[in-house]
């Protein structure tokens, strides 16, 4: 893809955050104080890292935000508990669980253990079954989410398209897969979702209109992968040695 053919994220992340700074005003000047609660188990670089942005983002956007921080030792019955304390809390409109959580944690109850209407991260499965059966009114997951609006906002054309997805987790090759399949004039795509056992994904890859590349294997897709004039988002975010990079490392799709 030529520079001149780049999507400017940024400058979209610019458009969606002015437009939720208004809604949030609005919500604000009808006595509504939107609140978001973030919590993160154990000290995880990177969840470390994602969560506070998370916070920064919604405080700048004028959104109270509160973040939790539990021990890496903390039992899953008192995850749960807090859990169901914030869905009673009429004052917290919104509730994250930072993923990865600690081996001893069963992450799928704790997710279904968020009220499906703060579950702000669609991983409750009333919000998933809602995504599959394409109906409205249930929360979208954040990246799949973000991708599809990177798409039409930037003019992409995903009707009728040809789309591989690289990937098949539950936080973004399936429901992206889901997404890109609703009947939906921003939607309605053939979509073929590879994966680790998948057999020609490079064959795959060569004929899609657009690839969404969420393999968690650093630099994956490589430009003869690539047909001219195919539309490429990575979501991937992979830790590389570089011992000439300021701290030895850089980061990469």
């Amino acid at each position: 893809m030529s520079l001149d053919n780049l999507i400017d994220g940024r400058a979209i992340a610019k458009e969606v955050h002015a437009e939720t700074e208004a809604r949030v005003a609005g919500l604000k000047a009808d006595g509504v104080e939107p609140c978001l609660v973030f919590i993160r188990v154990g000290e995880d670089p990177a969840s470390h890292v994602y969560v506070g942005m998370k916070e920064r983002t919604a405080v700048k956007l004028g959104i109270r935000s509160e973040t939790t921080v539990l021990p890496e030792n903390t039992p899953e019955a008192e995850l749960l508990e807090l859990l169901e304390r914030l869905n009673a809390d009429d004052s917290v409109h919104g509730v994250l669980v930072q993923a990865p959580l600690p081996g001893h944690i069963d992450e799928t109850r704790v997710f279904s253990a968020v009220s499906p209407g703060k579950d702000i991260d669609g991983f409750h499965p009333v919000n998933v079954g809602k995504l599959m059966l394409g109906e409205s009114g249930g929360f979208v997951p954040c990246t799949p989410g973000g991708v599809h609006e990177l798409l039409i906002r930037s003019g992409v054309s995903v009707e009728g398209a040809e789309v591989v997805v690289l990937g098949r987790g539950n936080i973004v090759g399936k429901p992206m897969t889901a997404i890109l399949c609703q009947k939906d004039k921003h939607a309605n795509a053939t979509v073929t979702l590879c994966h680790s056992r998948s057999r020609d994904v490079a064959e795959h890859c060569r004929r899609a209109d657009i690839i969404v590349a969420a393999m968690g294997v650093a630099e994956f897709v490589k430009a003869d992968m690539v047909k001219p004039g195919a539309t490429v988002i990575d979501v991937g975010v992979n830790r590389v040695d570089d011992p000439a990079a300021e701290k030895g490392y850089r980061l990469v799709g």
